[in-house]
């Protein structure tokens, strides 16, 4: 159904609000994005980007910064410094000063003595060193191998001087090992859903502390290198060849932020994030890449006339979750005026390829308390929130529609999943402001050496980003369209989601479960959904009592579908709630 019906059919339904801005029509964005997005800049950006394994400061994350920097600069993007007051488009390199030294690696190899052939080479496996390892001589060493099966193993076991092997995490073991005198460790933990033992030589990329004054290292080993090593450890005392040379050097933290000023409402903007450190494709040079592509994109329609901005669009690049929240803190003046904030992290991949699917990550809503039904986690996972915890907003109901419309129309597949957390959206909901995540998972390749280019499909890069932007040109341009548009989503999401729940209530009263804790089930529900769309209000002028008595409308219509729902039970404890 085209856009503009279903704006004469809110007219309809809102007349007394709609009649009052006659005059305004709506803009199809979808329309002015889709030819001008074509994942082309998005995708030779994630391969330049993935060429390097990024950490702050170091090479190739200080090149990415350059390279945006450039292209931005191309779009007609002025820097900051050079601006004139009357310039929309500007952007800004922030430098800032490093408590410790970058790090960037330089080649590793792993051989067990008396052997030909390297156990692992870095040429293969760029995600053998572990993140902060320090140099070995440049001519390597030989030391012993001590294979520790448990924590306790430690307690009885002599490793100075010599190499740790162990199947768990670096993170219950290093400062143990460290103070034992051993000189490195080699361990290997792929989660399942990595599927090791398909993907054998994968290794996901492992960290230490930050030590500039340290002289330790690690190597991560691939469920290939891992049975070698272990076979050999069975049938005796072995030792092994490392040598391993990184690269650590003082440097300076680059953050890199673009704005398209807002025409009517400057200090009001939607803030999009993506981080530059990892060493993968699809994560995250695939986010740096689209939203480079939007930025540019947007500012393109906006030199030639073809969209304005009544409110400001920040494009922020830099450290993950620490630049975001930077920007976010360091700024109470501008934090007031951040209305949305969205991350883009892992959006580009080959979804035959990876086995991963594109997931909107809510804000937290009642199915990050009871995960049932249709709601589903990725293999990433999730702590089972609280009430408290929820964040109830129109954004979220909005992205997913905004999205789903583009998956329709490129038969593309949109899913979503609860709040988890771990990416640059959660600075935003700790600041109480609206964000969610753009991403894929469950990854087979996810944070391994075999996230590279040939995982990325440019398809799925247009198709996020162009959703991710028109969502954005949506929100920076919301009128009362925009408003009695959203009020008709959320009444309709919440009825589908009550009629939802309701049913499997039901199943559970069948089975005899607890009507307690299903009322309190749905209640949140409801409580989400009112509270939702009182955020609506927020976008609302103070004179705009029409769109305002909607809301309240729209309230009253779901406590009337709520008590209807309830006493279709026949349950006692719901005929008293509800």
């Amino acid at each position: 159904m085209k856009r503009s019906i279903i704006l004469s059919i809110l007219c309809f339904s809102f007349l007394t609000g709609c009649s009052q801005h006659s005059e305004e029509k709506p803009v199809d964005y979808f329309s002015l994005i889709r030819p001008n997005f074509t994942g082309k800049t998005a995708y030779e950006t994630t391969d330049f980007v993935e060429d390097y394994w990024r950490v702050v400061g170091n090479t190739g994350f200080n090149k990415t910064i350059y390279l945006i920097a450039d292209s931005l600069q191309a779009a007609g993007y002025i820097l900051e410094e050079n601006a004139k007051t009357e310039d929309r488009l500007t952007y800004r390199i922030e430098k800032r000063a490093m408590d410790n030294q970058t790090w960037e690696p330089i080649s590793a190899s792993l051989q067990i003595a008396g052997e030909d052939t390297p156990l692992l080479l870095s040429e293969t496996n760029r995600n053998m060193t572990y993140l902060n390892s320090v140099s070995t001589p440049t001519e390597g060493i030989k030391a012993e191998v001590v294979w520790i099966k448990s924590i306790e193993d430690l307690n009885n076991t002599s490793v100075k001087d010599k190499v740790v092997f162990a199947e768990m995490s670096v993170r219950r073991l290093y400062k143990l090992v460290v103070e034992k005198g051993a000189i490195g460790i080699t361990t290997y933990d792929n989660p399942d859903y990595l599927q090791p033992e398909k993907n054998k030589t994968s290794i996901q990329f492992r960290r230490l502390s930050s030590q500039d004054n340290g002289n330790f290292w690690g190597i991560a080993l691939s469920y290939e290198a891992k049975d070698k090593l272990k076979t050999q450890l069975q049938k005796g005392k072995i030792e092994v060849l490392v040598n391993i040379q990184t690269k650590r050097y003082p440097s300076e933290e680059l953050t890199i932020v673009a704005n398209i000023k807002g025409s009517e409402l400057p200090d009001e903007r939607l803030v999009y994030s993506a981080h530059i450190q990892e060493p993968g494709a699809n994560d995250n040079a695939t986010g740096v890449g689209t939203q480079l592509e939007m930025a540019k994109t947007a500012a393109k329609l906006f030199v030639e006339n073809k969209i304005d901005f009544k409110r400001t669009m920040t494009f922020l690049w830099g450290d993950e979750i620490i630049s975001t929240r930077r920007y976010i803190q360091e700024n109470p003046e501008r934090a007031k005026g951040i209305k949305w904030g969205i991350s883009l992290d892992m959006v580009g991949e080959n979804t035959a390829v990876t086995g991963g699917t594109f997931l909107i990550e809510k804000m937290p809503d009642p199915s990050a308390i009871w995960t049932r039904g249709k709601d589903k986690h990725s293999e990433w996972g999730g702590e089972v929130l609280k009430l408290e915890d929820m964040k109830p907003h129109y954004l979220n109901d909005f992205i997913i529609s905004t999205f789903k419309e583009q998956g329709k129309y490129a038969n593309w597949v949109v899913e979503t999943n609860p709040f988890e957390g771990g990416s640059d959206h959660t600075p935003f909901l700790e600041a109480d402001i609206p964000g969610l995540l753009l991403w894929h998972f469950t990854d087979q390749f996810y944070h391994t050496d075999n996230d590279r280019i040939d995982k990325v499909s440019q398809e799925t890069l247009k198709n996020v980003g162009t959703a991710a932007l028109v969502s954005g040109l949506q929100l920076i341009n919301a009128s009362d369209f925009f408003v009695h548009e959203q009020i008709q989503i959320l009444k309709e999401q919440a009825i589908n989601r009550l009629k939802d729940e309701i049913e499997l209530t039901n199943k559970v009263k069948e089975n005899g479960g607890s009507m307690s804790e299903e009322s309190l089930i749905v209640m949140a529900w409801f409580d989400w959904y009112t509270e939702s769309l009182n955020t609506l209000n927020d976008i609302i002028p103070d004179e705009n009592k029409a769109a305002k008595q909607a809301i309240v409308e729209a309230q009253g219509e779901l406590s009337s579908e709520l008590r209807k729902l309830g006493q279709s039970l026949n349950d006692d404890v719901f005929k008293w709630k509800f």
